[in-house]
């Protein structure tokens, strides 16, 4: 018999190496490069492994190919269908990710009650009592749910080939193990080994599939990079335990458009569609506030802006920048500056988006130079204005995509006139516009109103 070689892994990226390795040459960490036993070498070891199961039939000619039209199935949440493009697909393969406590669970158990059929819930972190009392807070009590607290990956799917359900949910995929494997669950080898086993049963079954998965301290998800790559589906759940709202976005979707964007009120009876629009403070006008409308994916939303720009008590001005990038917000604050005439070097800037939100729009720039110009120099903003338009370094205002999609949005909720860019305007318009072509001369701008009396 001949003898195989050894194969080894990084316990951190999960790349493979042929020899021992003190350091990855994959993600540079140390002391992570590990042999790998069992089941799986002799897996990856023996060609063809990988579709000895799948009963692969070769390959096929491209106009021989049958396309059939997916049928989606309503979730029976709103917000979520959303996100998924409409609906669930057969077969399909999702991964919510979140951190602990945001909520992910409480989704999932909803998703599990408005679901027509059977579904079969397998927890590797819960009893079926802890569900339980959970199922009987949100109102969620289906008889179509059965519960099954497990974490061994063979055993939930003896029992999903028995029941055949409409739906599968896994909570989490780093709590399950494959005995075959010679590795403690959560690692590199035993995650992408139960993913790649359930994923193999969905596909062939049908099925649609949802992971749950952990995510790290920097709040990617945890795992090899292999495990999105294996799923149709990335979902993030993000938002502040301390706030209550959350935010369901999409980072990949083969069956839809990425970077959707749902939006949840966490409540006492479970995540609910927020009503309205969140993010946007309605408050009584005040300087350094300012709101624009920026696009997740498909979905206008509109933000508050707020910026503070007070006397630098130390010798070193500071910039802080909550849901916004810090570089952008120093670029921006050197703009406001050197075309506007706003004095800032000398003092202290501070911005932040109302409601918890990050947002990379680039259309939010000029309601950052809009709002610390209103606090630099304690003037309001015109009531009822949306500030939209990304603002170069000579301080031109440039186009952004969608303007009349975020004007009608604008005008839903109660506003009346919009700064925008010059360049880009066609058509009616349901809010008065000021066009704008640069932010020089800020001071003297029809939307910036009289000093406020402190």
């Amino acid at each position: 018999m001949a003898k195989t070689s050894p194969l080894f892994e990084c316990t951190a990226c999960g790349a493979r190496h042929p020899k021992a390795l003190g350091k990855c040459t994959g993600c540079g960490a140390w002391d992570t490069v590990q042999e790998i036993r069992g089941a799986l070498k002799r897996d990856l070891q023996r060609a063809g492994s990988a579709y000895a199961q799948s009963h692969y039939a070769g390959p096929i000619a491209l106009p021989d190919v049958e396309v059939t039209d997916a049928q989606r199935s309503p979730t029976g949440i709103a917000e979520l269908d959303r996100v998924l493009g409409g609906g669930v697909v057969p077969g399909m393969v999702a991964l919510l990710g979140g951190e602990p406590g945001i909520g992910k669970s409480t989704l999932l158990l909803q998703w599990a009650a408005t679901t027509e059929g059977t579904v079969l819930y397998a927890s590797g972190e819960e009893s079926e009592r802890q569900i339980k009392l959970r199922a009987q807070r949100l109102g969620a009590e289906n008889p179509g749910i059965h519960l099954l607290a497990e974490t061994d990956v063979r055993r939930i799917l003896e029992e999903a080939e028995r029941m055949k359900p409409d739906l599968l949910l896994v909570d989490s995929i780093q709590t399950l193990f494959d005995p075959d494997f010679e590795s403690s669950a959560g690692s590199v080898s035993q995650v992408r080994g139960c993913a790649a086993m359930l994923t193999r049963w969905a596909k062939t079954t049908g099925t649609p599939l949802v992971l749950v998965g952990h995510v790290t301290k920097d709040g990617s998800l945890a795992g090899p990079k292999v495990l999105e790559h294996l799923v149709d589906t990335v979902l993030a759940f993000e938002g502040d335990r301390h706030h209550h709202h959350r935010l369901l976005r999409a980072l990949k979707n083969r069956f839809g458009a990425a970077f959707e964007l749902g939006v949840f009120a966490m409540t006492e009876k479970g995540l609910v569609a927020a009503e309205g629009n969140p993010f946007f403070l309605d408050a009584e006008p005040r300087p350094g506030c300012a709101a624009t409308v920026v696009l997740s994916g498909t979905r206008p939303m509109v933000v508050e802006i707020q910026a503070l720009v007070a006397a630098a008590g130390l010798g070193i001005p500071r910039r802080t920048a909550l849901g916004i990038d810090g570089q952008r917000l120093a670029m921006l604050c050197a703009v406001a500056e050197r075309r506007g005439g706003v004095q800032l070097h000398d003092r202290d800037i501070y911005v932040n988006v109302a409601g918890g939100l990050e947002i990379e729009d680039p259309a939010a720039d000029l309601a950052v130079i809009a709002a610390l110009c209103s606090s630099a120099g304690g003037r309001l903003l015109a009531e009822k204005c949306l500030f939209m338009g990304e603002v170069g370094l000579t301080g031109e205002v440039r186009p952004v995509a969608q303007l009349p999609l975020r004007l009608q949005e604008g005008a839903r909720l109660g506003f009346s006139c919009a700064a925008v860019p010059r360049l880009g305007l066609e058509g009616k318009s349901p809010l008065d516009l000021f066009p704008e072509t640069s932010v020089e001369r800020l001071r003297g701008k029809a939307w910036l109103k009289g000093i406020v009396e402190e």
